[in-house]
């Protein structure tokens, strides 16, 4: 974009609904942003129904180029903003059946989704969608929860219980599961022992800070491969002070700072899906929850930019050798 502006750049507040004013379609897309606003299976707070929709406004004061990494994200991608899942907000199963199509279709298209939750149970729907196209994949969950309770309130299907119903249905390889950041009180120590009963690599936010976050991203890179990976991000992840608006808060985390830097170290994985989720709009009266969710989904996106990149010279080099 030049300066100054011609007359037929929109500004900012002109916005078409869409993240970062994507088109519905286009040719050889490989990335799509989809809204997943399903939010009745949390616990506490409620109202992540409302946070694609607060993402994409965020997103319009966002500018196309990673200065980073190097890449135009969603141009080198040709991405896409299909819209919402029409979920059924009082039925979870029936919204699991909606969201997980929505997902395979894309996923059988070779197009790599990007979901907007809602909250952390639609993650369950887009691994059964991925397992059916790749087999058990490896998982990167960035939490400050495990979200391996079994049950609550005697219900199976709720916001922490995601990644042992996942276990159960053969969805993950369990030793390329990894659970960063976690932290905060616990009901018992069995919370974080059922995750390494079924085979999890738990690091904990303290074991993450005494480590350093690129030895722990080359431990994570080394075990999972190339694997087919999908990465689920919780924005209970960040500290609260630079996300308040989410369901259960827990101190003692990283700043936005910190979470983009570790987030900029994820190359060379095989990278075939990413969600974000507990965003609560309701909670974020400043918008700087939905702001640092939009970024991050800018980091996805320049992520699968590189991947789609190291793939071009892969070939190209394949062919020059030939």
């Amino acid at each position: 974009m030049k300066y100054p502006l011609s007359p037929d750049v929109k500004p900012e507040f002109c916005t078409t609904g869409t993240y970062m004013r994507l088109p519905s379609s286009r040719e050889n897309a490989k990335v799509a942003i989809l809204g997943m606003p399903f939010d009745t299976a949390a616990s506490f707070r409620v109202g992540a129904r409302f946070a694609p929709q607060a993402i994409r406004q965020a997103s319009m004061t966002l500018f196309p180029y990673h200065p980073i990494h190097n890449v135009y994200p969603f141009e080198d991608t040709k991405a896409i903003d299909i819209g919402d899942v029409s979920v059924i907000p009082h039925n979870i199963h029936r919204s699991y059946e909606q969201i997980e199509s929505a997902v395979l279709e894309l996923m059988k298209n070779g197009i790599i989704p990007i979901g907007l939750g809602g909250d952390h149970s639609v993650t369950l729907a887009t691994l059964r969608a991925a397992a059916k196209v790749h087999g058990p994949v490896a998982l990167i969950q960035f939490d400050s929860h495990t979200d391996t309770w079994d049950t609550y309130y005697d219900e199976k299907y709720w916001h922490g219980s995601p990644f042992i119903r996942a276990y159960e249905e053969g969805l993950l390889q369990p030793d390329k599961v990894f659970q960063i950041g976690i932290r905060g009180t616990l009901n018992h120590p069995g919370d974080i022992v059922a995750s390494h009963e079924l085979g999890y690599q738990v690091i904990t936010t303290q074991v993450l800070k005494q480590r350093g976050i690129k030895d722990v991203i080359k431990e994570v890179r080394e075990k999972i491969g190339d694997t087919p990976c999908f990465l689920t991000f919780d924005i209970d992840f960040v500290d609260p002070s630079f996300a308040p608006g989410t369901g259960t808060l827990e101190v003692g985390g990283f700043t936005s700072f910190e979470t983009l830097e570790l987030v900029r170290l994820l190359i060379d994985f095989n990278f075939i899906g990413f969600d974000l989720v507990e965003v609560l709009p309701p909670y974020d009266p400043t918008q700087i929850t939905s702001l640092l969710a939009a970024t991050l989904v800018h980091e996805f996106a320049s992520l699968i930019a590189l991947q789609e990149k190291r793939g071009e010279t892969s070939i190209s080099g394949s062919s020059a050798e030939r």
